[in-house]
């Protein structure tokens, strides 16, 4: 078995308790921004109802719930770690649960109308991953993710810097997204109307009092020109 899944494999036994806190969604400021995530998936993809969809590396199924309450599509959400699927499967979805290596599935070709998953790319073989959305995606069909963007300055530290990496709780060998090469990437692979988009100044340990006011600053500097490419995550948009 690949390194990579190993690793994976044993990182979700060690989060399984806390996965959530761990990954910045279980805070106040936390939870804003994955509304707003979850909202920016749908919308960007313009996923509906009508769309069989595909999640990869749903974990504690946060984002399969919050997708799902937004369009009830028709969802299948994979993971590698068994644990983590446990706590998706708790939250009793409509919702076909597996445990799928995401850089091979067994799904057919050009199955799905959608692809998504949110923090997910970066803890992959990003070769292999992007290869493997293209082959299940129908003809026509979207890709959209939402990943931790590497120029930013916290970031480039917590996924270069090893001992930091691990007292933060990542796995050891994820790291982050370099938006124009993602870009080149999925140009290559065939992917077309590719767009890799800097997004999100608010930070999971904003105090509560603030997260509107940092909400509103963030929405400006989005807009600014070299400022916006430090921003926390990618929205990650392609077509087959």
């Amino acid at each position: 078995m690949d390194k990579k899944i190993i690793n994976e494999i044993e990182h979700g036994k060690k989060i399984k308790e806390n996965a959530e806190d761990i990954w910045g969604w279980g805070s106040p400021t936390g939870k804003v921004r994955a509304e707003r995530r979850s909202k920016l998936l749908v919308e960007t993809a313009k996923i509906s109802e009508k769309d069989y969809c595909l999640e990869i590396g749903c974990g504690s199924g946060l984002f399969t719930n919050k997708v799902y309450d937004r369009t009830k599509a028709k969802i299948v959400a994979i993971d590698i770690s068994p644990d983590l699927l446990e706590l998706a499967k708790e939250r009793n979805l409509p919702v076909e649960f597996r445990v799928e290596n995401a850089m091979q599935t067994s799904f057919d070709d050009e199955v799905f109308d959608v692809v998504f998953g949110s923090s997910v790319i970066h803890h992959l073989d990003i070769e292999k991953s992007i290869k493997e959305i293209y082959r299940v995606l129908k003809k026509g069909g979207r890709m959209i993710f939402a990943e931790p963007n590497m120029l930013n300055p916290q970031i480039f530290i917590q996924k270069n810097v090893p001992f930091i990496k691990k007292w933060l709780g990542d796995s050891p060998d994820e790291t982050a997204i370099v938006r124009w090469k993602m870009k080149k990437l999925l140009e290559n692979y065939g992917f077309k109307n590719v767009l890799v988009c800097p997004y999100d100044f608010l930070h999971p340990l904003v105090p509560k009092f603030l997260i509107h006011l940092v909400l509103k600053l963030s929405y400006v500097l989005e807009k600014i020109p070299l400022v916006r490419e430090i921003a926390g995550s990618v929205i990650i948009y392609a077509e087959k």
